[in-house]
């Protein structure tokens, strides 16, 4: 992907000084991602005024129109404008945080309109771009919002015409565990992330990308929930979601069901990694430090479960070097694997 982006941005001729990336590097992320500060003051989304079209169609499926989503070009436009003009500035540095407090945090929420053809990812980008030319976005998150679009969007595009049909039905590490009731209910988790995110999915049909892959599909790699049960849930479950964007997203990068040949390793991660970029943690019930006894996080038992029950599938992958070489100096693995079997019927019955 780094090497389509690449040049992506070359043939585009966007954000480059000459033949050499504006800045003098192709992207900034040692600047982003960084963990939201407490006391974080929150910018308001728009609201969407509902017009007859729209309480017509509700009522004829028998459902309370919501004001998240604009359903017209007109509404899409304001979307674009607003989020240029209110969260555009820090959508980089917070892209992947995660917060209780906020749905969006900084993201655009312009996929759906993209994805059905009530915006033009070029109208998008160049839109973007006229905003960093006129000093109100800083390069670093100019540079990660254009890359999601011309970058990470059209290579999964690509890698969905490119894989074909039965790319869909890959499951290279025989994951056959039944789609999670929590996954269809936010109330069958004890978990305080999945609950919230699930519950947020519910409410919009939409959560942004750090919870679909660390947390939603992170818990369906390293739980074995079987990849097409997963992939048909998050197909319909999300407002923005079709077979392109869907099947190498789950397939590829969120359980690796095709075995690497999309990505060179697995999503796989503890407790950790959602305790340092959200805030969930502090008020739940599971600690991510103990991946052992009864409140031991779920994630944190099953990543290192996961680990060695795949071991020798990830033992030739250097990028798995570091973790498989932490899974041998464990010693409490025995009572690793124990909690897991505990962990995993717990989720099954909708208990964890």
């Amino acid at each position: 992907m780094e090497n389509f982006y690449r040049k992506q941005r070359t043939r585009l001729g966007l954000l480059m000084d000459g033949a050499k990336p504006l800045g003098g590097q192709w992207n900034f992320d040692k600047e982003n991602r960084e963990p939201l500060p407490k006391k974080y003051e929150w910018q308001p989304y728009l609201q969407h005024k509902r017009d007859e079209i729209d309480q017509e169609v509700a009522q004829s499926l028998g459902m309370t129109p919501t004001t998240t989503w604009a359903t017209t070009r007109a509404g899409a436009l304001k979307a674009l404008k607003h989020f240029l003009e209110n969260h555009s500035e820090n959508f980089g540095r917070y892209e992947d945080a995660i917060s209780s407090e906020n749905w969006a945090v900084h993201h655009s929420l312009l996929s759906p309109y993209i994805n059905n053809g009530l915006l033009l990812p070029g109208e998008v980008v160049k839109a973007a771009v006229k905003k960093f030319e006129g000093g109100d976005i800083p390069i670093a998150s100019a540079e990660a919002f254009i890359r999601q679009i011309i970058g990470w969007r059209e290579y999964i595009n690509g890698m969905y015409w490119h894989l074909g049909p039965d790319y869909k039905e890959a499951n290279h590490l025989r994951a056959n565990r039944k789609l999670l009731p929590l996954f269809t209910d936010s109330s069958a988790t004890k978990m305080n992330c999945l609950a919230s995110t699930v519950k947020d999915i519910e409410d919009r049909s939409w959560v942004h990308h750090i919870p679909r892959l660390m947390i939603l599909s992170n818990l369906a790699l390293i739980s074995g929930v079987n990849p097409q049960e997963f992939l048909g849930w998050m197909r319909a479950a999300f407002i923005d979601a079709s077979d392109w964007v869907m099947v190498p997203n789950v397939i590829g990068m969120g359980v690796h069901a095709d075995g690497g040949q999309m990505m060179t390793k697995p999503y796989a991660s503890g407790g950790a990694y959602i305790s340092r970029m959200s805030n969930y943690c502090g008020s739940c019930i599971y600690d991510p430090k103990k991946r052992t006894g009864d409140d031991a996080c779920p994630f944190t038992t099953l990543y290192w479960n996961f680990l060695d029950e795949h071991a020798d599938e990830f033992k030739g992958n250097h990028r798995m070097a570091q973790q498989l070489a932490g899974l041998k100096r464990l010693s409490d693995l025995p009572d690793v694997r124990d909690r897991a079997k505990t962990v995993l019927k717990g989720l099954e019955k909708g208990t964890i």
